[in-house]
């Protein structure tokens, strides 16, 4: 059982990860030029779930500089709020779920611990 919950516990690290990695493109989504990033959980070694950041270099969309005389364009950043949220409430549900793990599983060796005390 300890390893299940160490994957939890990975689980838990790598969620805070994916959180915090679509926090900062929420943060930096009317900053120009800024290239979003993307944080992909996956199974590791042993059941330790592992994350994998990159960043997508996909442009933003061409908008004419107010602050140009010439009418040049300037690129905006290419991250989507709704998708950033559809990310946040992803991460959200996937940390609650692992650490109500985590808690079933220490309320279990209390009681268990009752038992044999």
């Amino acid at each position: 059982m300890v390893a299940s919950i160490q994957s939890n516990i990975s689980a838990l690290q790598a969620f805070s990860k994916q959180m915090a990695v679509s926090a900062n493109n929420v943060a930096n989504a009317f900053s120009d030029d800024f290239k979003k990033s993307r944080a992909i959980n996956t199974e590791g070694e042993n059941g330790q779930v592992k994350t994998t950041i990159t960043k997508i270099n996909t442009p933003g969309p061409l908008v004419e500089d107010p602050l140009s005389q010439t009418g040049e364009l300037k690129e905006l950043s290419n991250t989507d709020i709704a998708e950033e949220l559809v990310n946040q409430i992803i991460a959200e549900q996937g940390f609650k779920a692992n650490a109500k793990v985590i808690k079933t599983y220490e309320e279990t060796i209390g009681s268990l611990v009752d038992l044999l005390g």
